[in-house]
Order: C-alpha cells, then structure tokens, then sequence
C-alpha cells in the first residue's frame, strides 16, 4: 500500500500538519517545525498546507 500525506492524529501541536509530513518522510516531527521556522512566508504555507492535506482517516 502506497504512503498518503494525510495530517497526523497524534503528533498535533497545531493542526497535524508537521506531524503528518515528518511521517511521509520518516523523519522528526521536530526537524520539520525547525524548518517551518526557518523559512520565509512560512505563516502562508502552512496555512496552505492546513486546507490542502486531508485530515487523518477516522479510525
């Protein structure tokens, strides 16, 4: 079964954005917050990314 990008149900600081990419990638859920902060306009895609991914699949 393929990997989705969906946002993350249990690593939800905000929206599950993070967590949920930092599971697609099989990476720190931290490393890709330290990212966030990092990059210009990161205010505007993450708000992108909220509405784009889909929410976690209910259990």
């Amino acid at each position: 079964m393929a990997k989705k990008l969906i946002r993350s149900s249990t690593d939800r600081t905000i929206a599950g954005v993070c967590g949920g990419i930092a599971e697609f990638l099989g990476i720190s859920s931290l490393g890709v917050r330290l990212i966030f902060i990092i990059l210009p306009m990161n205010l505007l895609i993450y708000v992108i990314l909220i509405n784009t991914i889909p929410d976690s699949l209910p259990l």
